[in-house]
C-alpha cells in the first residue's frame, strides 16, 4: 500500500509539498532545507500581479542592456527534417565536458532575452553548463516551413536533445521547463518513459491539461498574450502560412485558449482532436520515469492553480514526483527579499544537486 505524504506548512508562508512517501523522496524532501523555510514574496512586489509586472520588466531589461551578449558564450542554429529552423544558446559552452549540463526549455513567447534571467541564476547558483533550446519562430529565428506549435514540439526537442548529447557525450544531463515549456517537457518526459536522458527534471508553473488550461488564463492577460502571439508569429509569416486553410481564422484569434483551438493545422494535425491527443501533456503523464518536481504558485494569473485540481491526488501516489506549491509567487516569478532574488532558481539548483 502506498503512503502519500504532504508536509503541511508551519505558516502560511512555508511551501506545501507533497510526494509519494517512499525512502528515496524522503531523504531528498529532507536535504532541501529551502523546503522547511518560508518562502517570503518581495515586499514590495505585493500581489500576484506585481511580480508578474516586475518579471516582465526585468526581461525587458536584460533585453535594453544586451546583458544576454556576454551571457551566451555560444549559439547554433539547427535545421530540422522538414527545413524548419530551431537553436541552441549556451552558456558555459567551455566548461569541462563532464560538467552536468541543464536543458532549459523557454515559455510560450520566450527568447534567449527573456529566457536571461533564469539562465543566469542556474549558471550562478549551480556552475553548471547551461544551454537554451529555441523552437521554430521565436527570438531572431525565422519560420521557414508552416509549422509552429504554442507550447512546443517533441520531434524539434528530440533533434535539439540529439545534438547536445552528440557534443557533450559525458555530461550528465538535467532539464527545466517554464510555463508552455514545461508542457513541452512532460510531454516528452512521459512519451520516453524510462528512456529520457536526463538524471532529473523540474517543471516550473505549469498549466497542466492544455486542452483546458489556456480557458482559465486571467482574461486580460490571456487577451494580450494572444494578441501578442498573432504579432509575433502570425502576422509576420502570412506568406508562409498562405498555404493553410486555418491561416486566416489564426488572425482573428480573441484569447489565448480560442488561438490554441485554432492552432492544429499549423502543428502539423488535421483537426484539433489529434492535435490535443498527440500534443497534450496529461495524455501521458502518467509515464514518466525519472524524478521530477514541480512547482505551482497559488496565486498564478496565468496558470491557475485550479488547472492542478484533477492532478493533485495522482501526483501523490507517483513515486518519482514531488509536488511543492507556495501561496505566493505568481507566474515564473517567486521573487523573495528587498533585492527581488529568485526563490524558484535556488530550488531548482538544490533539488538537482541533491537528487
Amino acid at each position: 500500500m502506498r503512503i502519500m505524504q504532504t508536509t503541511k506548512p508551519v505558516s502560511e508562508n512555508h511551501p506545501s509539498v507533497s510526494y509519494d512517501n517512499n525512502a528515496s523522496n524522503q531523504r531528498l524532501v529532507e536535504s532541501l532545507r529551502i523546503l522547511s523555510k518560508p518562502y517570503r514574496a518581495t515586499p514590495w512586489l505585493f500581489n500576484a500581479h506585481t511580480q508578474l509586472i516586475f518579471y516582465s520588466l526585468r526581461k525587458y531589461g536584460f533585453q535594453q542592456r544586451n546583458e544576454s551578449a556576454s551571457l551566451y558564450d555560444y549559439h547554433e542554429q539547427l535545421t530540422m527534417q522538414d527545413g524548419g529552423l530551431t537553436a541552441l544558446y549556451w552558456s558555459g559552452y567551455d566548461l569541462p565536458e563532464t560538467t552536468p549540463t541543464i536543458v532549459l526549455i523557454h515559455t510560450i513567447s520566450g527568447s534567449p532575452d527573456s529566457m536571461a534571467e533564469l539562465v543566469r541564476d542556474l549558471g550562478l547558483k549551480t556552475g553548471w553548463r547551461i544551454v537554451l533550446c529555441l523552437r521554430r519562430g521565436h527570438g531572431q529565428l525565422p519560420l521557414l516551413t508552416p509549422r509552429f506549435n504554442m507550447v512546443g514540439c517533441t520531434e524539434d526537442f528530440r533533434g535539439q536533445l540529439a545534438h547536445i548529447r552528440e557534443r557533450f557525450p559525458d555530461s550528465p544531463l538535467y532539464a527545466v521547463g517554464t510555463s508552455a515549456g514545461s508542457g513541452l517537457l512532460v510531454r516528452y518526459l512521459g512519451e520516453e518513459g524510462g528512456d529520457a536522458p536526463f538524471k532529473a527534471a523540474f517543471a516550473y508553473c505549469p498549466g497542466y491539461d492544455t486542452g483546458t488550461c489556456f480557458d482559465n488564463v486571467h482574461p486580460r492577460y490571456s487577451r494580450i498574450m494572444a494578441k501578442k502571439m498573432v504579432r509575433q508569429f502570425v502576422c509576420p509569416n502570412e506568406s508562409v502560412l498562405s498555404s493553410l486553410r486555418t491561416a486566416d481564422s489564426l488572425l482573428t484569434a480573441t484569447d489565448l485558449g480560442d488561438l490554441y483551438q485554432k492552432l492544429y493545422e499549423l502543428a502539423g494535425y488535421d483537426d484539433y482532436p489529434s492535435y490535443d491527443q498527440n500534443t497534450n501533456p496529461m495524455n501521458v503523464f502518467e509515464d514518466i520515469r525519472i524524478p521530477l518536481m514541480v512547482l505551482n504558485a497559488e496565486d498564478d494569473p496565468i496558470c491557475h492553480i485550479n488547472n492542478l485540481e484533477p492532478w493533485r491526488d495522482r501526483m501523490k501516489t507517483m513515486d518519482n514526483v514531488i509536488l511543492v506549491t507556495t501561496r505566493k509567487g505568481s507566474h515564473c516569478a517567486h521573487y523573495e527579499g528587498w533585492s527581488a532574488r529568485s526563490w524558484s532558481a535556488r530550488l531548482m539548483s538544490d533539488y538537482f544537486k541533491s537528487v
